[in-house]
C-alpha cells in the first residue's frame, strides 16, 4: 500500500486516540492511566508473540516478529525511553489543557521533525513545504491568542510547556523510527512489539512509586478505571502500525508521513468542541484550519 493512505489511516486512529486519552485523563492521575494503556498494548503484542511461537502459520506475515539481536533490543529500549518521556509530558498536558488547544499544539510536531530531517537526514523542503511551515507557525501564534481567552498564556503556562516538550520528544522519536525502519531495516511489527513491551517495563515502576507515595499527598486523586483507557491503547496500536508501515514504503519521508498523520487534529478538535463542550470553538477553528492547511501544503510540496 502507498504511504499516503497508510498515513491517513494512522491519522484517523490517532484522532480517536486523542479523544479517548482526554476522556481517560479527566479527574484521573496520569501514571495509572499510562500503566493501563501501555499494559494493554504490551498484552496484545505478548499474545501475538505467543501465538507466533506456538503456531506461526496462524498469523499474517505483517504481524510476524523476526528474531532480534541484543543490540536490536537495546535500540528498541532507547525508542521506548524516548516515547515514555514524550507520553509523560503530553499526558500531563492533555489532563490540564482543553483538547481543542492541546491537539493543535501537538500537531506542530511535523515542523520539528522536518527541521531535524533537514539537518540530520539531508532532506530538502520545497517552496510549498516552506510555505506550509510558515502557515503552521502563524496559525500556532493565532491559537495562542485565542488560548488567552481561557486563561492559557502560551509563553508562561507550564502545561503548554509540557506539551511542547512532549512534542519535541515525539519528533525525536519520529526521526529514530525512520532510522530503525529504514537504515536498520527492522520490520514494523518488530519495532511495535518490543517497544510496547519495554514501555510497560518503564512505566510499571513509576506507577508503583505513585501508588506507594499517593497517601503522602492531600488531596489524594483517586484512580478510576475507564474503558476508554483500553480503547485508546487499541487505537494507538492501529495508528502506529499504519504509521510504521508508511515509513517503510518507498517515498515515505518522515517529514511527509508525520505531517499527514497530524490530520488527526481535526478529529480531536471536533471532540473537544462537541463532546467535551469546550469554549471558544469558533474562535479556535480558524487557527486550527490554518495548522491543517500548513500540513497539507507541506505534503503537496
Amino acid at each position: 500500500m502507498h504511504w499516503a493512505p497508510l498515513s491517513l489511516t494512522s491519522a484517523l486512529f490517532l484522532g480517536f486516540y486523542d479523544t479517548c486519552q482526554k476522556h481517560a485523563l479527566r479527574d484521573n492521575p496520569v501514571l495509572p492511566v499510562l500503566l493501563v494503556s501501555t499494559g494493554t498494548c504490551a498484552t496484545v503484542w505478548s499474545a501475538l508473540l505467543l501465538v507466533q511461537h506456538l503456531a506461526p502459520s496462524a498469523l499474517p506475515a505483517s504481524l510476524l516478529v523476526p528474531e532480534l539481536s541484543w543490540l536490536g533490543h537495546a535500540e528498541l529500549l532507547l525508542k521506548a525511553a524516548i516515547v515514555a518521556a514524550s507520553w509523560l509530558c503530553t499526558y500531563l498536558a492533555v489532563k490540564h489543557l482543553p483538547i481543542s488547544l492541546a491537539a493543535p499544539i501537538r500537531a506542530t510536531s511535523p515542523l520539528w521533525t522536518l527541521a531535524a530531517a533537514i539537518l540530520l537526514l539531508a532532506e530538502r523542503p520545497s517552496l510549498l513545504q516552506v510555505l506550509g511551515i510558515s502557515t503552521t507557525l502563524l496559525s500556532f501564534l493565532g491559537l495562542s491568542v485565542v488560548g488567552r481567552l481561557e486563561g492559557v498564556h502560551f509563553h508562561r503556562d507550564r502545561w503548554v510547556g509540557y506539551m511542547l516538550l512532549g512534542t519535541l520528544f515525539g519528533a525525536a522519536s519520529g526521526l529514530y523510527d525512520k532510522l530503525l525502519l529504514g537504515k536498520l531495516s527492522l520490520a514494523p511489527a518488530t519495532v511495535q512489539a518490543w517497544f510496547s513491551i519495554y514501555l510497560l517495563a518503564l512505566f510499571a515502576p513509576l506507577a508503583c512509586f505513585w501508588w506507594l507515595a499517593r497517601g503522602r499527598k492531600a488531596p489524594v486523586v483517586r484512580f478510576q478505571f475507564r474503558f476508554s483507557m483500553v480503547v485508546l491503547a487499541l487505537c494507538l496500536l492501529c495508528a502506529d502500525f499504519a504509521y510504521f508501515s508508511a515509513l517503510q514504503e518507498q517515498g515515505g519521508l518522515i517529514s511527509l508521513v508525520a505531517s499527514l498523520r497530524r490530520g488527526s487534529t481535526l478529529i480531536a478538535f471536533a471532540a473537544g468542541v462537541f463532546l467535551f463542550k469546550e469554549a471558544n470553538g469558533r474562535k479556535k477553528l480558524t487557527p486550527v484550519l490554518g495548522i491543517v492547511a500548513g500540513i497539507v501544503l507541506t505534503i503537496l510540496g
